[in-house]
């Protein structure tokens, strides 16, 4: 089976790893994970004032200290992996990678945030909960 793989690197991430790695039938034999984080895009004006070449170290420097641990812990499990890192509004890109990938299921964290919280902002699980149509195992 072939799992995308989304992390932010909170400990929610961490769990859901834990999972997916306590779970291997999940991933099988033959199967391949999939690592993706996305990194949330800076401002314009922001951009502007900093340049792009150093927005652009910033954002390879944010994924990697998300992307690195998770290495690490996939080659001591012995999972087929592959890591990517993009630039963009996490749910969307959660979906476009998944579908990009022909990927069977989206395995995540969630921050399991109250009712009010998921009211007022929504969060990244729910809407791609919403707008799936492959699986989605959230992991609190």
């Amino acid at each position: 089976m072939k799992i995308l793989f989304a992390a932010d690197g909170s400990k929610y991430t961490k769990k859901a790893l834990a999972f997916l790695v306590n779970h291997e039938d999940l991933v099988g034999a033959d199967g391949e994970v999939v690592v993706i984080n996305v990194q949330p895009p800076v401002p314009g004006r922001v951009k502007s004032m900093l340049g792009s070449a150093d927005v652009a170290a910033y954002h390879a420097e944010e994924s990697q200290k998300v992307l690195t641990p998770i290495e690490r812990f996939l080659k001591r499990q012995k999972i087929a992996f592959r890591t990517t890192a993009v630039i963009g509004s996490p749910p969307a890109e959660i979906l476009r990678a998944a579908k990009r990938e022909k990927t069977h299921m989206i395995v995540m964290g969630t921050h399991g945030q109250g009712l009010l919280s998921r009211a007022l902002m929504g969060s990244v699980a729910q809407r791609v909960i919403a707008e799936c149509e492959i699986p989605v195992l959230l992991v609190k």
